[in-house]
């Protein structure tokens, strides 16, 4: 699996500036290069500017390289976007993190495990609702049967409205996808506007992120894209093209590593959110993996004194995703992933190496 993209790095001020180490990312480029997939990586440092590059095949059919500006899907990235929103809206006094999901959708949320009335935004954003996640329905048992599905949102909240109660961490915390596509039909009450129309509007058009998008029912990756692909019979398929409307605000972006990065600098630098709306999304609570969880955010601890803030992110089109942002929003490390076949702690290590060591 070799580099694909010579490491060419621009000093990101004056000569009289400390120059680009580039030693930490060719370091890095060559234990992703034995990973085994294709992988987009961007790179951010107050020294070195930004990078976009790669290792493996974007496409092993034609063989074509990564170079570093392939489109991918982000998958649950996506939720730190809906929460920004979210966030954005109580700063403006339209949302109040503790008021319930009924206040929003009255009547919605009403059966002997669940009650809208006991269910506040903050508990969707953090996951600690209590409701479990529609994935879990029998629909989803074989989800390729659905590959080429529209599905709104609200069918996935009432597709989990039928399953018992999800096991639980000691701090209340269960992933959930079911809370982001409630996040997203309140946005949409309080606005008068789709979650997807929200996104463009208050990131993507603001920070002019270019290559970033939101496919409704289309099934297709903007060119250049990253192919996905999927273990079956001992063998990766390609599983690019799906319609992912199911995904909604909990999962349904795609972007470059370079837009993403954007998005992830301006919001840790205080360009998206107001300091106390920054605070509140950065107040974590242990997760049922002993990691961080703030509102729409995880918290990584990758060495002592290194304060660092991403979202993975999964989609069954095989695409992964994995970031690191340091607190100050100053250095980046950015992975769009092309097979859901990765050994996932290495990966986390060499981005954590990576996020320590980049200048």
């Amino acid at each position: 699996m070799a580099v694909a993209a010579s490491l060419v790095v621009t000093p990101a001020a004056s000569a009289a500036t400390p120059q680009c180490d580039t030693k930490p990312i060719e370091t890095a480029l060559k234990a992703l290069a034995r990973v085994g997939a294709g992988i987009v990586v961007t790179v951010k440092s107050p020294r070195c500017g930004v990078w976009n590059g790669g290792v493996g095949l974007a496409d092993r059919r034609t063989g074509r390289k990564v170079v570093g500006n392939e489109h991918s899907r982000i998958g649950s990235d996506t939720k730190t976007w809906t929460a920004t929103i979210v966030l954005q809206l109580v700063g403006e006094g339209k949302i109040n993190l503790d008021d319930t999901v009924d206040h929003y959708l009255p009547g919605l949320i009403r059966t002997k495990h669940y009650d809208g009335r006991k269910i506040t935004i903050r508990q969707l954003l953090q996951h600690t609702s209590g409701l479990p996640d529609y994935l879990d329905a029998p629909f989803w048992d074989n989800e390729e049967a659905h590959r080429w599905d529209h599905i709104e949102p609200l069918q996935t909240v009432e597709q989990a409205l039928t399953l018992p109660p999800p096991d639980r961490a000691p701090s209340g915390f269960a992933y959930a996808n079911t809370n982001y596509n409630l996040a997203g039909l309140i946005i949409t009450k309080v606005t008068g506007r789709s979650i997807s129309t929200e996104i463009d509007q208050r990131i993507i058009k603001p920070l002019g992120l270019r290559e970033t998008s939101w496919p409704g029912d289309r099934t297709t990756i903007p060119k250049p894209d990253l192919r996905g692909y999927v273990k079956q019979g001992g063998t990766l398929v390609d599983k690019t093209e799906w319609n992912t409307s199911e995904a909604d605000a909990s999962g349904e972006l795609i972007s470059t590593g370079a837009d993403a990065t954007a998005f992830w600098t301006a919001l840790l630098s205080g360009k998206l959110l107001a300091p106390a709306q920054l605070a509140d999304m950065k107040q974590t609570i242990v997760d049922d993996l002993g990691e961080d969880y703030g509102l729409g955010v995880e918290g990584y601890r990758f060495a002592p004194g290194l304060v660092a803030w991403g979202h993975s992110g999964s989609m069954a089109s095989g695409h992964k995703f994995r970031n690191a942002v340091t607190d100050d929003g100053q250095r980046a490390v950015t992975l769009l992933i092309g097979t859901e076949t990765f050994d996932s702690d290495k990966v986390n290590s060499i981005i954590g190496d990576l996020i320590r060591d980049l200048r």
